[in-house]
């Protein structure tokens, strides 16, 4: 696996402004700040996905927080979410330690990348069905760099699910139909 594929895909994801409606909101997000973080400088741009170019592990979420990933700039960090996501894996060794609180804090995955469907944080943690389709070629590229490596998903709720299939589906793997 080239981690550069991974890596180039990670850049152009944190550029995209394709769907007006959450370029809006993130970065309204990012200017007004809650109090509690009214000293930090928000990423207010898509949060790429996080970890490994060989993870065996891929974790799907549902989109970034709008004060957790859309401020810190990474996936499930900053966020309740994400402090227990992160101490399941600390727990399991798949983590370098039980929690997250900004990018460059030193977390460090070890087989395990975790991304979402959709890269901005929604209004009201909700994305519409547009925005998932139009985010879908980032999640398709990705399950496409990720292939050579990864043996298990673990998807996040129905939203997670509905965006998933479809696009593991597109990247050329084989997908379990329910009996």
């Amino acid at each position: 696996m080239d981690p550069r594929g991974l890596d180039r895909l990670d850049q152009r994801v944190a550029g995209c402004r394709a769907c007006p409606r959450l370029v809006d909101w993130r970065e309204e997000v990012a200017r007004t700040k809650r109090a509690a973080f009214a000293d930090w400088t928000y990423w207010g741009r898509p949060v790429p996905g996080f970890g490994p170019a060989d993870a065996r592990l891929l974790i799907v979420g549902l989109a970034p927080a709008a004060h957790g990933g859309n401020r810190t700039g990474r996936m499930f960090t900053g966020d309740r979410s994400g402090d227990v996501l992160y101490q399941a894996l600390y727990d399991v060794g798949l983590a370098s330690q039980p929690g997250s609180t900004h990018a460059g804090d030193g977390l460090e995955l070890y087989g395990v990348r975790v991304t979402s469907p959709v890269h901005c944080a929604p209004p009201a943690n909700k994305p519409t069905p547009e925005e998932r389709d139009t985010c879908r070629p980032w999640l398709v590229r990705e399950l496409h760099l990720l292939r050579p490596t990864v043996r298990a998903a673990l998807v996040l709720g129905a939203f997670g699910w509905q965006a998933a299939l479809p696009a593991f589906a597109e990247a050329g793997w084989t997908v379990p139909r329910p009996r």
